[in-house]
């Protein structure tokens, strides 16, 4: 079985459901952009519009059948997850995700969803986890920074979800967000090239050292974009590590138990994921449908230097595992 373990989807029912319930969420603006929906959260600045190919499932499942893919982990669109609204309004936001991402997947059970939760908030966020986990979900994909710009995945008061996530053995993919944090990077498509790498480097780096990833052993946590540059900087921060044991958590224990997927563009470089986390640690992906991600993911496999066992987990069978298909 041959599956993506990454990759996005705005069913179009959502669309609808977010036209029809506008006014039961105050804080947010629909933007509405050549027949699609752009957002603006609590007067924030507005997102992209949903691509037409975030919501296009026959299209969706040609590419699928081109690439002899069987299976496609599908979460949300990080633009819509709306950590930046009051918390409440922010857990009925998600839970109106999850119905429809949960809805798609039942019409069409080559797809896998991952659910949204409310990460402005530990207590709803661990709540929301409970309600997807019970629905048939098997983990959530998060976004790098809750509670809008400059939110942290440590943040003490996420702890109930953390807590959550470590009990249901949820599987955790962590996931940057529109906005990195760096102005420096809205030039030359840098957002995409290395906003999101440097993004997700620092929101791991930080759970690796609060001690999150050992502390939550029982959690699956997925370091997308092949770990963002983590397996390159290891010397780093071992080094940082070696010079504050007391208070950091181990950044070697800390890679050998996390997940990672494909998305690195360069057999090479994939090669050195492996050679630093272990093959076993590694799916394939392809973050479809965003042109930065890779759409012919199997092809970096094929072209990796790899044993054919290592082949076969990579392209499916650890995340048959991990999420119990």
């Amino acid at each position: 079985m041959i599956i993506d373990c990454h990759a996005h989807l705005v069913p179009p029912s959502l669309l609808d459901a977010i036209r029809t319930q506008a006014s039961h969420f105050p804080s947010i603006r629909l933007i509405e952009d050549g027949g699609s929906l752009g957002f603006s959260f609590a007067g924030g600045k507005p997102t992209r519009p949903v691509s037409k190919p975030l919501s296009d499932l026959p299209a969706r499942l040609k590419w699928m059948d081109e690439q002899k893919i069987e299976r496609q982990v599908v979460a949300g669109w990080l633009d819509m997850f709306a950590y930046e609204v009051p918390a409440e309004e922010g857990a009925s936001w998600s839970r109106l995700i999850n119905t429809h991402l949960a809805q798609a997947a039942m019409r069409e059970p080559r797809f896998v969803p991952l659910a949204t939760v409310p990460l402005q908030d530990g207590a709803r966020a661990a709540e929301v986890l409970r309600e997807a986990h019970a629905a048939g979900f098997k983990g959530t994909m998060i976004g790098t920074q809750p509670k809008g710009k400059g939110g942290v995945l440590d943040d003490p008061s996420l702890a109930p979800f953390w807590e959550a996530a470590n009990e249901l053995g949820s599987v955790v993919f962590i996931h940057p967000v529109f906005e990195s944090g760096d102005d420096r990077v809205h030039d030359y498509g840098m957002a995409n090239a290395v906003g999101r790498v440097t993004d997700t480097l620092i929101a791991m780096s930080r759970l690796i050292y609060a001690g999150h990833v050992t502390r939550y052993a029982n959690a699956k946590i997925v370091a997308g974009i092949g770990g963002a540059a983590l397996p390159y900087v290891i010397g780093r921060l071992r080094r940082n590590y070696s010079l504050d044991k007391d208070k950091l958590g181990d950044p070697d224990a800390a890679l050998a138990a996390m997940y990672y997927d494909t998305i690195v563009q360069d057999p090479r470089a994939l090669r050195y994921l492996a050679d630093i986390v272990g093959a076993d640690r590694i799916m394939m992906g392809s973050d479809m449908p965003f042109p930065i991600g890779d759409l012919a993911p199997t092809k970096i496999v094929a072209e990796t230097k790899f044993s054919d066992a290592e082949r076969a987990a990579i392209n499916g069978g650890l995340a048959r595992r991990l999420f119990g298909l």
